[in-house]
């Protein structure tokens, strides 16, 4: 029986699942991979910590389930978007990775003409994306000259199959891809100044990059030969990895808190809340590409000396509007209301009658009126959504359930596994090794969601509330142009 497995290369671990061919979960591993914040506004991963954690992720996974690694036939990666890695001509890294979170090429950003960037890319012209990072490192990194620019996954990709490649939805997330024309914007690589000869060929997800190379059996443990897909990020599988279909919103909830949904056709947003990218499956996804809402709850959870079980019980326990207590979920910059790298946290409305577990219910409140947002903005932008499909390890909670179909007046769907962005890369891998023909359809084969909250319609005009609280904040403290 061919198995296939699925890695996924998070900010906080490196995950691995073994699946069947008709995508059952048999097995699954993980391998802690944390990022470093060496000053404000900068945030870095070791690439070497990816390629570290391979082999043991896969092998913890193959233990789990049981299995040889001879019975593998294909493996696929996804992993976290808008990170840069700089190569030099043989795919050695030539420094740390620019993770997602990485500001610092904010003064990068070349003139721009606004409605031209976004007719093109349908992105927001911001210095979390690739293009500004390779600027940046061009300009503070002249020599060596880097010979390449990575995302994380065609980083690793490159390692494991010697091919440099990636998927037309992480291309997408670039701000030098032309959405319409499905290639890299000789415009835009121009303005970047950025030749389109050291960005990778692009090709679908479900596509073979190549064969696994001796280089990458060692660092995987599985044999050599075997297909690996081109694969795709993690916005994208992991609403693929559950089965999402147009009419739902996927609200991920890891690390950072990314909010989309799927559309047959590209939208452009002048408000520049989301951005449109390319959908492995096909179609687009229209998403905010996320703020820390997982990391934020880490956050205080270190402060508190809480676990996430804690937190949650804590959150549980809080009333309903925490008390009066209010939190701006910008812990790394704002991504909603509006996109400003300078904006910052704040828990408003403390007094000494007030606890920990009113924080948690805060931060949890927070993030939800910040998925809100994103919500009524695709609605306005007639987005199709019925619904909100909770995913990632936060979907675990009901509580953090409850809130978010009480803040938006939407049903939640939970998931019977949330944790879906390696099985999206194990679908990949599917594809690429024959054992079904297209994404699309190994999406359709996916279980339906375990269970459904309902809005409770008693609490609207308190999370109403709640949420023009939260907007008022934003204006009071947030940058000059929203106030």
């Amino acid at each position: 029986m061919g198995l296939v497995i699925g890695l996924d290369l998070g900010t906080q671990s490196c995950k691995a699942v073994v699946c069947d061919p008709g995508l059952a979960v048999l097995g699954r591993g993980r391998v802690a991979c944390a990022p470093r914040f060496p000053r404000p506004g900068w945030a870095e991963q070791d690439p070497q910590l990816w390629m570290d954690a391979l082999g043991p992720a896969i092998g913890q996974a193959l233990a789990a389930a049981a299995r040889d690694p001879r019975d593998v036939v294909a493996l696929a990666v996804t992993g976290q978007l808008d990170g840069l890695v700089a190569v030099d001509g043989d795919g050695g890294a030539l420094g740390a990775c620019l993770i997602w979170l990485d500001r610092r090429a904010t003064a990068e950003l070349p003139p721009l003409d606004a409605e031209r960037f976004l007719a093109v890319t349908g992105q927001v012209a911001d210095a979390s994306h690739l293009a500004a990072k390779a600027r940046w490192w061009d300009r503070h990194h002249p020599s060596p000259r880097a010979a390449a620019f990575h995302q994380p996954v065609s980083f690793v990709v490159e390692h494991l199959t010697g091919a440099r490649v990636l998927d037309p939805a992480q291309a997408s997330t670039t701000m030098l891809w032309d959405l319409d024309a499905g290639a890299w914007s000789a415009e835009l690589c121009a303005a970047f100044a950025i030749e389109p000869t050291r960005l990778p060929a692009v090709a679908a997800a479900g596509s073979c990059a190549g064969r696994l190379t001796a280089r990458g059996a060692a660092l995987t443990g599985l044999p050599v030969g075997i297909a690996v897909a081109v694969g795709t990020g993690d916005d994208f599988a992991t609403p693929l990895g559950a089965g999402l279909v147009v009419g739902e919103l996927a609200c991920v909830l890891g690390t950072a808190e990314v909010v989309g949904a799927r559309s047959p056709v590209p939208v452009r947003d002048r408000g520049r809340l989301v951005e449109t990218h390319g959908y492995p499956a096909g179609g687009f996804f229209i998403e905010n590409p996320g703020w820390l809402a997982g990391g934020a709850l880490e956050w205080l959870g270190g402060l508190l000396g809480r676990d996430a079980a804690a937190i949650d019980a804590a959150a549980a326990a809080a009333p309903a509007g925490a008390g009066g207590v209010a939190f701006l979920p910008a812990l790394g910059g704002a991504m909603t209301p509006v996109w400003d790298p300078d904006a910052r946290g704040a828990f408003v409305g403390l007094t000494p009658a007030h606890g920990a577990p009113h924080l948690c219910r805060a931060v949890y409140e927070a993030c939800a009126y910040a998925m809100r947002d994103v919500a009524d903005r695709l609605a306005a932008l007639r987005v199709p959504l019925a619904s909100i499909r909770l995913l990632g390890g936060g979907a675990r909670s009901t509580t953090w359930a409850a809130i978010r179909a009480d803040a938006s007046g939407l049903p939640v769907t939970v998931p019977v596994d949330g944790d879906s962005a390696p099985i999206g890369a194990a679908m990949c891998a599917a594809v690429a090794a024959g054992l079904h023909r297209e994404l699309a359809a190994a999406a359709a084969a996916l279980p339906s969601p375990r269970a459904t909250i309902d809005p409770d319609p008693s609490r609207r005009a308190l999370h109403d509330a709640g949420h023009a609280r939260y907007r008022a904040l934003f204006t009071a403290l947030g940058p000059p142009a929203v106030r």
